[in-house]
């Protein structure tokens, strides 16, 4: 059977929902369009009540959408529910698990829940996979908030989705949990599964993604690879920090500069434009002398807010 090109494909995906007596109608999702490319790390990012849990909620059959068209592993979700819903794992932002049951006993019931035959399961090596082994025979109320989130994976993984959906997954979990779901996850990824990530760490995202789609008010505002993402704000600020110290900042010719609280000299240019030499060049012409220097570029974080919020430091170089 011929692979799909595209994990998922969403097309016009409108959701409204309709008005009650305390609260108007509200528009979640409006004609999004959206494509994931099969074996990507997919991010999707926005602020609170963007549209992104409730993409995700139709996707894994838990909210109806009110148009357009949706597929998950080439399947379309009216066409053919089951089929499509089986070709994801979904780990919502939520802890959802029976505190009376031990980490194996979660992992086959929810197996049986997708009809995996009992020869076809592998409960020890996503326990193994996910540092659980040592756990497997305790209570999940005994588990600490990021073995229980890690918990939330394996179940996920359970029916060997093609598409694993990650919800906020290291939510409240230490650096060195984090680092070992990554690590976990980049091996499934790199085994073939597509990963959808949601995440309010933007450096993770950035880190991780390879393709990255940014959500505003129910609509893509954005969705292209990760550097060309970065690449959307084209400037650099060459940071001085000057020989003698500066009353203002100079005249420079074709540059702009500022001179920041802590003495240093931030100076901006495009890098299409101009060089870090012709910078340096005007830098001397004015008689600047220079201790030392570094550049800072933009980051995910300066497009997201750009992008979201409007937010005009985002696009200032020279805010530091």
């Amino acid at each position: 059977m011929r692979l799909p090109d595209n994990a998922i494909e969403a097309y016009g995906l409108t959701k409204v929902y309709p008005a009650t007596k305390t609260m108007p109608a509200k528009t979640a999702l409006d004609g999004v369009d959206l494509v994931v490319p099969r074996g990507s790390i997919f991010g999707l990012l926005g602020p609170n009540g963007a549209g992104k849990s409730t993409f995700i909620n139709i996707l894994a059959g838990l909210c109806m959408k009110s148009g357009g068209d949706v597929s998950i592993w080439g399947h379309d979700i009216d066409k053919s529910p089951r089929t499509a819903r089986a070709a994801i794992g979904v780990v919502p932002q939520e802890i959802v698990a029976d505190v009376f049951f031990t980490p194996r006993e979660a992992l086959e019931v929810q197996a049986g829940l997708y009809g995996v035959p009992a020869s076809e399961r592998y409960t020890d090596q996503l326990l193994a996979a996910l540092g659980l082994t040592d756990k497997a025979s305790a209570y999940v109320r005994q588990l600490s908030g990021g073995m229980k989130r890690r918990l939330m994976v394996a179940k996920a993984m359970v029916h060997r989705p093609p598409v694993l959906i990650l919800d906020e997954p290291t939510a409240g979990v230490d650096v060195e949990l984090r680092r070992q779901l990554w690590t976990y996850v980049e091996a499934l990824n790199a085994q073939g599964v597509t990963i959808v990530l949601t995440t309010h760490y933007l450096e993770e995202a950035e880190a991780l993604c390879d393709r990255i789609a940014i959500v505003n008010r129910g609509k893509v505002v954005a969705c292209e690879s990760t550097r060309d993402l970065i690449g959307r704000l084209d400037h650099r600020a060459m940071v001085i920090t000057p020989q003698d110290p500066l009353a203002s900042a100079p005249h420079l010719a074709g540059f702009e500069a500022k001179l920041r609280p802590d003495g240093k000299l931030a100076v901006a240019f495009k890098t299409d434009t101009a060089s870090v030499e012709q910078v340096l060049a005007a830098v001397r012409a004015a008689g600047v002398g220079i201790k030392d220097l570094s550049t800072e570029e933009p980051d995910l974080e300066d497009v997201f807010l750009a992008l979201t919020y409007g937010d005009p430091d985002a696009a200032d170089p020279l805010a530091g």
